[in-house]
């Protein structure tokens, strides 16, 4: 099987290429491949996913398209609506023309917005809160409408995933908890707040990517299927680390009036949608993907324990701050609120 991933230079990007290896890959990112993390065999294409031509020499002969590119929520908001609703038009349009079997489209739980019930379904409204998410939401209406025409596009709906190779504002947490300080959490912790490994993510797509077309033609959530409160989990985070971290509780009226501020000022590693949703229950159904016989292998715990082992294996080889998953974010304001901690 032929299979291009869009973003392929991306965290996500880097585990579909190494978790599909056995196919013939084309992986295509605007940003610099690693030659080393390239897996034997992969052709790499360095290109916007915006640029048409360029779409469309990369999708031919391909049998599906896995489109992990897009906008991050710390970007220019014009920035993040051009890739992820542009960009997911140019892909589309370029894998019809190609007649490729199938497109994959990796959304975002983000379309839920700020919900008011649990567990959320595929077929919960979907409404975006700030351009990421309002973004995501875009992308997803240009999916549907694809596949009113005729496309196959299967659409994953990830919680927040995490593994080997992310940071990001979980570089902020690991750090600390390596320094051994407290933790601040919005709220008491007490929510509940499901995550992803990204080991399971990609069993999903893969999923995808072979399943019986009236099948995976639809929307499906992805997460864990065990997982704890906030509290619980960093917990069991802090123990296997053995730093003396802890939780420490904020008043979460406070705690998201401050970042709301720091947010508008720049100041803030956080985003509304993140800090929104911090103190509340977060979670989706996976018994649609469960349906196709998906199963995912890690708990929240689990996770969170493996990407801090590596994180603190490979610390001292961090790479500088900037707005990807697989590079620091600032700490912005909260280099300030550490220094008490």
């Amino acid at each position: 099987m032929k299979i291009v991933i869009t973003g392929g230079a991306g965290f996500l990007g880097y585990h579909l290429s190494h978790g599909l290896k056995q196919h013939d890959l084309v992986l295509v990112d605007i940003a610099d491949f690693v030659a080393s993390e390239i897996p034997s065999g992969a052709i790499t294409v360095q290109a916007d996913v915006r640029d048409a031509d360029a779409m469309e020499q990369a999708f031919a002969g391909a049998d599906v398209v896995i489109h992990a590119a897009a906008g991050l929520p710390l970007w220019k908001p014009a920035e993040i609506r051009s890739v992820n609703l542009q960009g997911t038009s140019t892909v589309l349009e370029a894998a019809a023309k190609q007649k490729v079997g199938r497109v994959v489209h990796i959304s975002s739980t983000a379309v839920y917005g700020i919900p008011d019930h649990h567990p959320l379904l595929e077929s919960d409204q979907m409404v975006g809160v700030g351009p990421y998410g309002e973004s995501k939401v875009a992308a997803e209406e240009l999916c549907l409408q694809a596949r009113q025409n005729g496309q196959c596009v299967a659409v994953l709906r990830p919680k927040t995933f995490i593994g080997t190779e992310r940071l990001g504002v979980f570089q902020i947490l690991f750090d600390w908890v390596v320094e051994g300080r407290r933790i601040p959490v919005i709220g008491s912790g007490n929510n509940v707040y499901q995550l992803l490994a990204v080991e399971d993510l990609v069993a999903a797509a893969a999923l995808m990517c072979s399943g019986e077309t009236d099948q995976v033609n639809d929307v499906f959530n992805v997460g864990a299927a065990e997982f704890g409160t906030v509290k619980q989990d960093l917990q069991a985070l802090f123990e296997h680390a053995g730093t003396g971290s802890r939780v420490l509780a904020t008043p979460a009226w406070f705690a998201k009036t401050s970042l709301r501020i720091l947010e508008a000022m720049r100041m803030s590693p956080l985003y509304q949608w993140i800090y929104g949703t911090a103190d509340q229950d977060s979670y989706v159904s996976i018994d649609k993907l469960r349906d196709l016989g998906w199963q995912p292998k890690y708990s929240n715990a689990q996770t969170l324990i493996a990407t801090f082992d590596w994180y603190r294996q490979n610390r001292d080889h961090i790479p500088s701050a900037g707005t990807g998953h697989r590079v620091p974010w600032r700490e912005g304001a909260l280099a300030i609120v550490k220094r008490f901690l």
